[in-house]
């Protein structure tokens, strides 16, 4: 599978298969990649078991928050150390941290793998970079967003069909949020709500209904399993897939009537400059935009691949996006991208801008 060679991708690329090669016996060499990636239980998992099994290569996962890793990566190389080889994580943490203050090294020069670089693979007809300069930060999902997700014994949706619905005494401290102050899925969420319906309406939920604020997905995901916030924004979707097929009485609101849905782009992909491994990492990130790479990533993360190749039976019907336009939650994801040399201030999920 990963050998297959289009002949748009020979044309341009006549010798991929003697570099991949190459790179692959370097990568074998090396012996291990370090990929700081989502702390969901399914991916965790997953990537690495496949990934050591298709190339015999261990992949050192380090299961953090995008923002947590940002954190830590900062303080590494502040001291002069680098230790992780590539990066899955969401869009703002690529833009604000890891593309804006340079730890990112050019990843379209090396994807070699034709079945990677050949455009009619991918639902947008050529690689999705969300960078300015289209060569930094690969996009390889999109997935209608769920708006929050219920338990069913607890919420029947027909109690909330417009979101205000949310609103009503009897949900009060009963409500479970993804952190809106920290870059990720929680500030995204509070920043749509907040363009959709006001200032007011986010103090009245946040506040008034006493929102519970978590950044631990496990822990929302616990809450809104046991029914005691069984209103739930950001519960790790790996997780209530498995819990759904247990029989848990859990139910994804994609839309409401007066909330359009959304979509996203999920954790996206970026290559580490400086890399300790910087061959296995090559191998590492041709191989997630691969069928099978994107497949697996997908599946755990409950998110649909940008391929078009892909197998999308296994996803819910509702987060496969249709070719009528959605409008995407990450509508600020081009904002947030600045010239590396930039200075401007990016927008938060309390700006109006």
């Amino acid at each position: 599978m990963l050998t297959m060679l289009a002949p748009r991708a020979m044309a341009q690329a006549p010798d991929w298969q003697k570099t991949w090669d190459e790179t692959l016996a370097a990568a074998r060499a090396e012996g291990k990649v370090v990929v700081a990636a989502p702390p969901d239980p399914q991916v965790r998992q997953s990537l690495p078991a496949a990934f050591k099994a298709r190339f015999g290569i261990t992949l050192e996962y380090l299961s953090a928050r995008s923002t947590d890793s940002a954190t830590k990566l900062r303080a590494e190389r502040a001291a002069g150390l680098y230790t992780v080889d590539a990066v899955l994580a969401g869009v703002q943490t690529m833009a604000t941290v890891l593309f804006r203050e340079k730890m990112l090294d050019p990843l379209k020069p090396v994807l070699l793998l034709p079945e990677v670089v050949d455009g009619s693979r991918w639902k947008s007809g050529k690689l999705w970079f969300a960078d300015p300069e289209q060569q930094y930060v690969l996009r390889i999902f999109n997935t209608v967003n769920r708006a929050f997700t219920i338990n069913t014994r607890e919420v029947k949706p027909e109690e909330i069909r417009f979101v205000r619905d949310l609103l009503d005494p009897k949900w009060k401290g009963r409500i479970s949020f993804m952190d809106p102050t920290i870059s990720g899925t929680g500030s995204n969420q509070a920043a749509q709500l907040y363009v959709q319906l006001g200032e007011d309406f986010i103090r009245r939920l946040f506040i008034d209904q006493r929102a519970m604020i978590s950044r631990d997905r496990r822990q929302l995901t616990d809450g809104l399993a046991r029914g005691t916030y069984p209103i739930s924004f950001g519960a790790e979707e790996g997780e209530l897939q498995r819990l759904r097929k247990e029989g848990l009485p859990v139910s994804a609101m994609y839309r409401l009537e007066d909330m359009q849905g959304s979509l996203s782009g999920g954790d996206q992909v970026g290559l580490f400059n400086h890399a300790p491994h910087p061959n296995a990492a090559k191998i590492f990130v041709n191989w997630i935009a691969t069928k099978e790479g994107n497949e697996i990533f997908g599946q755990a993360l409950g998110m649909v691949p940008a391929r078009n190749d892909t197998d999308e039976s296994s996803f819910l019907p509702q987060i496969i996006p249709q070719p009528a336009p959605i409008p995407t939650n990450q509508a600020s994801c081009r904002r947030s991208f600045r010239s590396r040399e930039s200075t401007t201030s990016i927008p938060t999920a309390g700006s109006s801008r």
